[in-house]
C-alpha cells in the first residue's frame, strides 16, 4: 500500500536522487527472506561497480512482479512513468525492426528497476550510442548435464589461453547459476555477425584442444556431458545476466565477476546479493579496468577464414531468427533419423 513505501536516497554522478520503493516487504527470494527493499539496498550499495559494468548500454529488464517463484516476463522499452533520468535509445532487432530500449547510467536507475520489480538485468555487447556494433566478446560456458561448475573451469582456463593467443584480454565471472562467462573487450568496429563468427573461432579451437570436455553442438541430444560453448549468444538481442545482477534463484546468488587467480578456489553459491557488498568493499571490482584496453577480433576472424576453407561452415542460429546464409537446416538429428 502507499503508505507502506520507503523513499531511499540514491547517490550518483548527478547528485543524490530519492527514488521511491512501494510494498518494500515484499518477498522476492523466499528462502532467505530478501525483500524487494533489500534487492534495492544491494542495487545502492553495488552501484558504481553495476553501473561501471552494465551502464550505457540497452538493457532488457527481467521483471518478477511476486516474487521469483511467480510470473514474470522481459521489458525492453520503457515503461508508462520512466522518470526522467532513464533514457532510451532506438536499437534495431533481428526481425529488422527498430525499438527504444533502456539504458542505465547511474545506480537510482537500477533502484527504480528494482522498484519495477526486476530481479536480472541483461545488458547488449555494444553501447548505447553504438548499438550496432559490440565492443564486448562474450562467450557462455554452459554446463550440460552430468557436468557443473567445477568442470567449467579447465574450460575457461584454456579458453584465456586461445583467447591470449587471438590477441585479447579475457576477463571471467559466474553466471550466477553453474556456469561462466568469459568477456573480452573490443574495439566497436565490427557488426554482430563479425563477432559471432570470431566466437566461432574461438569456441571451435577451444573444442579441438578440449574435445572430450567441450562442444560447440547446438543440439543438446549431441552434447553429451561436456561444457557447452553457447555462440548464439554472441547474436543481436541475445543477452546474459549483467555483472553484479542477481539471478532469479532461491538462494539470490549474483553474476560475479572474479579473478583469474580466484577461479579455481570460489564456488558459484558464495555469491549472493547478501555478500556481495562486503566483497566490493574489501576486494574490490574485479572489471574494473575491463574497457580499458580494448582488442580486435581480426586474428579470430582468420582463424574463421580458414575453418571455412577446411569446410567448417556456419553453424544454427536460434529459431526465432530469420533463416541466415550459409545456415545448415534447423532440423534435430533425432528428427531429421526418423524423416
Amino acid at each position: 500500500m502507499a503508505q507502506d513505501a520507503v523513499v531511499l536516497t540514491v547517490p550518483g554522478p548527478h547528485g543524490d536522487r530519492e527514488v521511491r520503493i512501494s510494498s518494500p516487504g515484499r518477498v522476492i527470494f523466499p528462502q532467505d527472506g530478501i525483500t524487494k527493499l533489500d534487492l534495492a539496498n544491494y542495487l545502492v550499495a553495488v552501484g558504481d561497480a553495476f553501473v561501471r559494468a552494465n551502464g550505457d548500454r540497452p538493457v532488457s529488464l527481467q521483471r518478477f512482479p511476486e516474487g521469483i517463484e511467480g510470473e514474470q516476463f522481459f521489458s525492453k522499452n520503457p515503461p508508462r512513468g520512466t522518470p526522467g533520468y532513464v533514457r532510451a535509445v532506438p536499437v534495431v532487432y533481428p526481425s529488422a525492426r527498430s525499438h527504444p530500449q533502456l539504458v542505465i547510467d547511474e545506480p537510482a536507475a537500477a533502484v527504480w528497476a528494482a522498484q519495477m520489480n526486476t530481479v536480472v538485468f541483461h545488458p547488449w555487447p555494444s553501447r548505447a550510442e553504438d548499438s550496432d556494433n559490440p565492443d564486448q566478446l562474450r562467450i557462455d560456458l554452459d554446463p550440460q548435464p552430468g557436468t557443473g561448475f567445477a568442470e567449467a573451469v579447465p574450460a575457461a582456463l584454456e579458453l584465456r589461453n586461445v583467447l591470449q593467443e587471438a590477441g585479447l584480454t579475457a576477463f571471467i565471472k559466474t553466471s550466477g547459476n553453474r556456469g561462466l562467462h568469459v568477456f573480452a573487450p573490443v574495439a566497436p568496429e565490427r557488426e554482430f555477425l563479425d563477432v559471432r563468427h570470431a566466437v566461432i573461432a574461438a569456441a571451435r579451437e577451444l573444442e579441438r584442444r578440449m574435445p572430450e570436455q567441450v562442444t560447440t553442438a547446438w543440439w543438446k541430444e549431441e552434447r553429451g556431458e561436456r561444457i557447452f560453448v553457447d555462440f548464439n549468444q554472441a547474436n543481436r538481442d541475445r543477452t546474459m545476466a549483467g555483472a553484479y545482477s542477481p539471478r532469479a534463484l532461491a538462494h539470490a546468488p549474483v553474476s560475479a565477476p572474479i579473478t583469474w587467480d580466484e577461479l579455481e578456489h570460489v564456488s558459484p553459491e558464495q555469491f549472493t546479493v547478501l555478500t556481495m557488498p562486503e566483497r566490493l568493499r574489501t576486494v574490490g571490482d574485479p572489471w574494473e579496468s575491463l574497457g580499458d584496453e580494448p582488442g580486435r577480433i581480426d586474428d579470430l576472424l582468420g582463424w574463421w577464414e580458414r575453418d571455412l576453407a577446411d569446410g567448417l561452415g556456419e553453424l544454427p542460429f536460434p529459431p526465432d531468427y530469420p533463416k541466415m546464409p550459409g545456415e545448415p537446416p534447423r532440423v534435430q538429428p533425432s528428427r531429421a533419423k526418423k524423416a
